[in-house]
């Protein structure tokens, strides 16, 4: 499936049903009165998010849509019934702006929530509610005013946990593949994946969390080069990023300069994002010796001055895997908690 993470939808709410215009007409009854009731409420138009969908390619498609209209009102006082609401499923982390406007309109971040985006109409007034003692025969009703109608450009920033920063080939791929359920697309050449992939890690029956394998940041990326800031975006959303390290690179490069320059596209794009928590993770360990393998990594670490936890895996062969994820998994765990306590001590 195309991963589509923006779209551009028009919203047509529903118009509200006119008042009626009626008399009560029965025979032996020559002075029945007004009775023409009101009409009904247009439909709004709502967002509502659903954590199964992780794109908007339902928009790319269909990108007009309407709620039902209101039914105008009848006579015998009976009122005309209202629009049916539309909801719209979108994934988790959709933000909404106003596109004539660019008024931010509100995001989408926990299933059920919903956003209503148009206004339907209001119903209008029959006639019977306009008699009074001096005016025991009205004419008079209101129409149903016009329901809302909006272009909307739709956002979506990947809800995960933990973002995958690295070079294009460093095994990322391999590593979302290795620790979850995800089958990402993983092959030798460069820019393997054209887009997020997310894989849910379980640790056990309450415990777990949500990766994001986000596609290769070259240098330049920033300013649009390679897939651009396309998919930087999606990690702001993280709590912990881990920068993937290939420790052996089959092009002679050196992971230092490799982290550095991935370090200055961040900075470019966001600074705050260097200020999330980031784990260095070496990867592909098993192409060298112990010896080797000491002497490189302690190597990276000094030159990087590295503060943050240092792992070091075989993605492929699944060495080291389970303690990242324990320590991932730990550490999100510690945040929740901290967050629950916090909410319960300082309730807003």
């Amino acid at each position: 499936m195309k991963f589509i993470d923006e779209a551009i939808i028009r919203v047509k709410a529903g118009n509200g049903g006119h008042g009626c215009l009626s008399f009560r007409r029965e025979k032996f009854i020559p002075f029945g009165g007004p009775n023409g009731g009101d009409g009904g409420d247009g439909g709004s138009v709502f967002l509502i998010g659903d954590g199964n969908l992780n794109t908007l390619i339902n928009f790319r498609f269909v990108s007009i849509f309407k709620a039902d209209n209101g039914r105008s009102g009848e006579g015998s006082n009976c009122t005309g019934r209202s629009g049916i609401d539309l909801f719209l499923k979108v994934p988790l982390g959709t933000l909404v702006y106003d596109d004539a406007t660019k008024e931010f309109l509100g995001e989408i971040l926990v299933t059920g929530q919903t956003l209503k985006v148009a206004q339907g109409g209001f119903h209008g007034l029959g006639n019977a509610r306009f008699k009074s003692s001096i005016n025991r025969a009205p004419r008079q009703i209101t129409k149903g005013s016009l329901g809302e109608e909006r272009i909307l450009h739709l956002e979506l920033k990947v809800l995960a946990d933990v973002g995958l920063l690295g070079m294009p080939n460093a095994g990322k791929s391999t590593l979302i593949g290795a620790i979850s359920a995800a089958k990402p697309k993983v092959a030798d050449y460069p820019f393997t994946t054209l887009k997020p992939n997310l894989g849910v890690v379980r640790i056990d029956d309450v415990h777990s969390f949500v990766v994001a394998d986000i596609p290769g940041i070259i240098e330049g990326a920033s300013e649009g080069a390679g897939l651009g800031l396309e998919f930087l975006k999606h990690i702001s959303r993280t709590k912990l990023l881990l920068h993937i390290v290939d420790i052996a690179p089959v092009d002679n490069t050196d992971p230092v300069d490799i982290v550095r320059k991935i370090e200055s596209e961040l900075f470019k794009f966001d600074p705050e994002l260097l200020k999330k928590p980031r784990w260095l993770v070496l990867n592909k360990i098993d192409l060298l010796s112990a010896d080797e393998l000491e002497k490189v990594a302690k190597n990276i670490v000094d030159k990087l001055n590295w503060q943050e936890k240092i792992f070091k895996i075989s993605a492929c062969n699944k060495i080291g895997t389970n303690k990242l994820i324990y320590a991932i998994s730990a550490k999100i765990y510690a945040e929740k908690c901290v967050n629950t306590h916090d909410s319960i001590e300082n309730p807003q």
